[in-house]
């Protein structure tokens, strides 16, 4: 019993002193907590915002058309220079006129020669008009002479038509482009027989002041670009795929009459002026169609949203400097801000950065120097 006794007082004894050896080395700090954590705050606050709808596109040119020969004939001349911005008809290349020269003239001389039978023809049918009263000339030869001033004048409408069509295929030989635009890579060179039948032509005229771009939306847009059109021109912006910059813009010209059922898209077509020659046919783009600006919206900025498995939330600052979760419905994005629906009012101060080390109730600190530059203007952009 005595064994005993002393060695629960030994025990009792060591426990006393590592209590007290533990006291000692407590450090000195807060006694609340852990400290607080430094983050960013933004103030959700009302703002115009617009709403975008963005595809990807491909520029066409506004028209395109490869020129031709109409005749058959040896190319004597080419008059532009590849890469060259040509009017609506400049010459572009002149084919050996000569043998349609010629065939007009043989025309010319045929309507000439029936011009003086029909002259004839008409004087002799006077005098058959003097002498019939007198019985002198027959009626039959009356007849027979009417007959044939209305068949020499026939002859002569013939004649002016295969005159028309001779001139017709000489002004062919000079051909000329049919539009404003740039030349392209010359296809034919001086000296070498072309045809009207050739697939090839002479050269491509594109034009790209004013350039059009075709892109694709997700059918289910359709109502929202529809209802935007009925109100108005509708604004298309061109963006460079690689940084995104505004190369261009314009409106929308129409959507297709046809859904594709087997992407689910729908097509449309915007004109922009090009005045900077900053699209190119052929070119992928990005493309931004603004259908309506929402009037102050209540937003925050993108950074400030979390996702999880609940959906999209936010930390919202309370009033003693702790966090807790507020779970959103969001709307439309732009330029680093996004429309909050449901889950915050105006002047919410929510937590913009350093979320993963957040948890519902921890406490945090502001940084002064970026809340105020997170906070957006109360302006439409």
């Amino acid at each position: 019993m005595k064994r005993r006794a002393l060695i629960v007082g030994a025990l009792a004894l060591l426990v006393l002193v590592f209590a007290w050896f533990g006291l000692r080395a407590k450090p000195k700090g807060d006694p609340k907590g852990p400290p607080a954590i430094a983050v960013d705050v933004a103030t959700a606050t009302p703002r115009d915002m617009p709403v975008y709808l963005e595809g990807l596109g491909t520029v066409q040119a506004f028209y395109t058309v490869t020129v031709s020969s109409r005749v058959d004939g040896q190319v004597e001349k080419v008059a532009f220079t590849e890469g060259q911005d040509v009017k609506k008809g400049a010459l572009l290349a002149q084919i050996d006129p000569r043998p349609f020269a010629a065939a007009l003239g043989v025309a010319v001389a045929a309507r000439d020669k029936d011009r003086a039978q029909l002259e004839n023809a008409r004087r002799d049918l006077a005098r058959y008009e003097l002498l019939a009263p007198e019985d002198l000339a027959s009626k039959q030869t009356l007849d027979t002479q009417k007959a044939l001033i209305a068949q020499l004048s026939a002859q002569i409408k013939g004649d002016e038509a295969a005159i028309d069509n001779a001139r017709t295929q000489l002004e062919y030989t000079s051909i000329r482009s049919p539009i404003d635009g740039r030349t392209g890579i010359r296809q034919v060179d001086p000296g070498n027989n072309v045809h009207a039948s050739d697939s090839t032509g002479i050269v491509m005229v594109t034009q790209i002041e004013p350039i059009s771009v075709i892109f694709s939306l997700p059918e289910e847009h359709f109502s929202q670009l529809a209802e935007a059109l009925q109100t108005g021109p509708v604004t298309a912006i061109a963006l460079a795929r690689e940084d995104a910059h505004e190369l261009d813009q314009g409106t929308v010209a129409l959507i297709d009459n046809q859904i594709d059922q087997t992407t689910g898209t729908l097509r449309v077509k915007a004109t922009l002026p090009n005045k900077q020659r900053r699209l190119w046919p052929g070119e992928f783009v990005n493309m931004r169609v603004l259908t309506r600006i929402e009037k102050q919206a209540l937003t925050i900025p993108t950074s400030a949203l979390e996702r999880g498995p609940d959906g999209v939330f936010t930390y919202v600052v309370q009033p003693d400097s702790t966090v807790a979760v507020a779970p959103l419905t969001t709307g439309p994005e732009h330029d680093g801000f996004v429309v909050v629906q449901k889950g915050l009012k105006p002047g919410d101060q929510v937590v913009a950065s350093n979320q993963y080390r957040l948890q519902p109730g921890a406490r945090i600190k502001a940084n002064p120097a970026r809340t105020a530059a997170a906070r957006p203007p109360e302006q439409a952009p």
